[in-house]
């Protein structure tokens, strides 16, 4: 049996801590940033937590 590869737009988008959470970057973020306030745009540069309902869909893609 071939192993998995992993799927390279998931490598691209999100990190696996060491605790085994996974982390992602926020959306709304990239641009059309002049309408937004100064701490919501301070808001989007922390990492975000996956939600518990699409880690088993992100594991499967990163073959863990």
């Amino acid at each position: 049996m071939p192993k998995i590869k992993t799927h390279s737009g998931a490598k691209k988008r999100f990190k696996i801590t060491g605790t085994g959470k996974i982390k992602r970057r926020h959306a709304f973020c990239s641009h059309l940033l002049e309408k937004k306030s100064e701490k919501t745009k301070r808001k989007y540069e922390v990492p975000a937590n996956l939600a518990p309902g699409d880690k088993k869909t992100v594991k499967k893609l990163l073959g863990i």
